[in-house]
């Protein structure tokens, strides 16, 4: 008579990171599962549809704006070694590198602490992103959202005229009605503006004298 196996990793289970970790090495055809406070969850892949459109939008947004900032990179569905309970996988995000001041590390091929920026595309799972998540980095609706953590607790960011301006990384703006309609022309042009203003020259100033050898 045969035996049943139990799977190595199982929406619920409650895991350590590196017990987590462990069991995702030995499964090299999972590519979506993650760990929130101490709990598995493993999400179905993103659709072609409105969400992956969206993600795919802002991941581009936030991949030119890294072109243009010598010390920042772009990531999309990375894992993260985010706490002690926590192993999230962000639609996309940026971050600081590391020798530019940037306060992630690499730990088991993997990229571990908090990244300065992360996205997150919210649909039908978004009980999850917003529950589970939220104390993580945080809509049940068609919204953009913008949260910065601050004084220990993540305030939504107001845009400007309709444009959003990150506090992280000085010139990375985002036209929320140009994202809502699909709009490249408006989007591109606004991305464009903020590289070229004096905040964003600064900034990459302060990375550049930041940066150390590696």
């Amino acid at each position: 008579m045969g035996t049943t196996h139990a799977p190595l990793l199982s929406p619920g289970d409650r895991l350590s990171v590196d017990e987590f970790i462990d069991r995702w090495y030995q499964l090299p055809e999972l590519k979506f599962a993650e760990l929130i406070d101490g709990v598995v969850y493993m999400p179905p892949p993103m659709v072609p549809q409105a969400r992956a459109h969206a993600n795919n939008t802002i991941c581009l947004l936030l991949a030119l704006y890294a072109a243009r900032t010598p010390g920042t990179a772009g990531f999309s569905n990375g894992t993260w070694l985010m706490t002690e309970s926590n192993v999230p996988q962000p639609d996309c995000g940026l971050r600081i590198r590391p020798e530019c001041g940037g306060r992630s590390s690499v730990r088991r091929e993997f990229a571990a602490g908090a990244p300065e920026l992360i996205t997150e595309i919210c649909d039908d799972r978004s009980a999850y992103d917003l529950g589970p998540k939220l104390a993580l980095y945080i809509v049940d609706e068609r919204r953009f959202e913008w949260r910065a953590l601050q004084q220990g607790s993540y305030q939504i960011l107001e845009p400007d005229s309709g444009i959003y301006r990150s506090l992280i990384f000085p010139g990375l703006w985002i036209d929320e009605a140009g994202f809502w309609k699909g709009d490249s022309d408006t989007l591109l042009h606004t991305l464009d503006q903020g590289p070229a203003s004096q905040e964003h020259s600064e900034f990459a100033a302060r990375l550049a004298q930041q940066k150390r050898p590696v």
